[in-house]
């Protein structure tokens, strides 16, 4: 059964809604009576928006939480211990440590190749310099620019590496504790 009241403050007992109610509040009743599920009229345009506002809201944070889920279980495939942990931030540390000295040893090559286009620019003082020189004088001031840029990006690197390594120890730590999800899943999550 249904009941509803129209505009008018009528109420109606009936097998399928009346078209008086349409738009309106209506009640599902039990064979008892009693109101088994409500519902709502017509929404005004603020509670439209309201209800789409908050719809949107929850699905983000639908869509947050599978994102942490995913992170947290790939986390867990990633690594089987503390230990994996620290061997990645050692391995990304070395390789980021040798991104460094090869940095500086183009660096130091492209200022040795420096010393040497000035030595023929000398050359040059008080006749006009051929244009093919001019170019490579150019190109390797842009040359060392760009590798001191990248040999600056690298060491602050360092930094990124560690805070990086330093959030999977903690999360690690939560999910197998009991901080996010029972010792046993992390035991049972398979390990690459």
């Amino acid at each position: 059964m249904y009941k509803c009241v129209d505009d008018k403050g009528r109420v109606y007992y009936t097998q399928v809604p009346p078209r008086e109610c349409l738009g309106r509040e209506t009640q599902e009743l039990s064979r008892q009576g009693s109101v088994t599920k409500s519902t709502g009229g017509a929404l005004t345009p603020e509670q439209q928006a309201a209800r789409e506002e908050e719809r949107k809201k929850q699905e983000e944070q639908e869509v947050a939480a599978r994102e942490e889920k995913r992170k947290n279980q790939a986390l867990l495939n990633t690594y089987s211990g503390v230990k994996d942990i620290e061997d990645a931030r050692g391995r990304a540390l070395k390789d980021n440590e040798l991104a460094v000295q090869e940095t500086g040893q183009r660096i130091a090559g492209a200022e040795k190749r420096k010393k040497e286009l000035d030595q023929e620019k000398e050359f040059y003082l008080k006749k006009p310099m051929p244009p093919k020189l001019a170019q490579d004088i150019k190109n390797n001031e842009i040359e060392i620019k760009n590798q001191r840029e990248l040999l600056d990006a690298k060491k602050k690197q360092v930094a990124s590496i560690n805070t990086k390594y330093d959030e999977d120890k903690r999360r690690y730590a939560e999910l197998t504790k009991g901080g996010g999800a029972p010792a046993s899943a992390a035991k049972a999550a398979p390990k690459k």
